[in-house]
């Protein structure tokens, strides 16, 4: 029993209670108070565009499963920094350029795309593609172009307040900081809580159970965001 908590309950357990606890505030959903701020807001606000982003990245659980899924085989720090520093080029480049260029995407596709990103880093971590395919993805690659997908999610979002125009970059970097900031945060509390599993039997015991748990994940927030394009589209 101990084992088993110190697995996949206890630590994919956390993961997907961030998923199922208010899905419409977490992700890339804005809560109240940050919507009457973006609403209101007329000119450069370092400081609060700081915390909106570290925010999200900390509560959004759509990043978090899908860094949960790169990074859990990831055993050096030099590869969990090349993995994460890849995803955040990425989600870095659509976020800043999407909402400075007006770049508009369906919301719903794009956070089902998202989804999907978390059901493949499943699959690659259990060696799905290497047993169906015959070979092994560019898994580096892969993680970048995701990051692209996960940037665009959020831009969809902001582009809704239509927020002022003037000094916007500015808003955005620090918004872009802030993103890095909750997102060094939240990894430093997986890669504690992942060090201390793997000292556990467990870890190998439960991985296949743990990433198909996080494709399941994946799946059901692509069903719903599917469900939102059909319904709403």
């Amino acid at each position: 029993m101990t084992s088993i908590l110190k697995g996949p309950v206890g630590f994919t357990g956390l993961s997907f209670l961030l998923f199922f606890i208010g899905a419409d505030a977490l992700a890339h959903g804005v809560d109240k108070n940050t919507e009457q701020f973006l609403l209101s807001n007329q000119g450069v606000a370092i400081p609060a565009f700081l915390y909106i982003g570290a925010k999200h990245m900390v509560t959004g659980y759509d990043h978090l499963l899908f860094l949960i899924g790169v990074i859990f085989f990831l055993f050096r720090t030099k590869d969990v920094l090349i993995y994460v520093s890849l995803f955040t080029l990425g989600h870095s480049l659509t976020l800043f350029f999407g909402v400075l260029e007006h770049i508009t995407v369906n919301p719903f596709l794009i956070d089902a795309i998202i989804g999907l990103s978390i059901v493949y880093k499943g699959f690659d971590n259990l060696g799905g593609f290497h047993r169906l395919l015959g070979f092994q993805p560019n898994t580096k690659t892969a993680v970048m172009i995701f990051g692209l997908f996960h940037g665009f999610g959020l831009a969809t979002k902001l582009q809704k307040f239509n927020l002022p125009q003037l000094d916007l970059w500015k808003n955005l970097l620090a918004f872009n900081v802030g993103v890095e900031l909750g997102q060094f945060i939240a990894l430093l509390f997986i890669l504690i809580a992942l060090n201390f599993w793997r000292r556990n039997k467990s870890f190998y015991s439960f991985s296949t159970i743990t990433n198909t748990l996080l494709m399941t994940g994946g799946l059901i927030l692509f069903g719903y965001q599917m469900t939102g394009y059909l319904t709403n589209g």
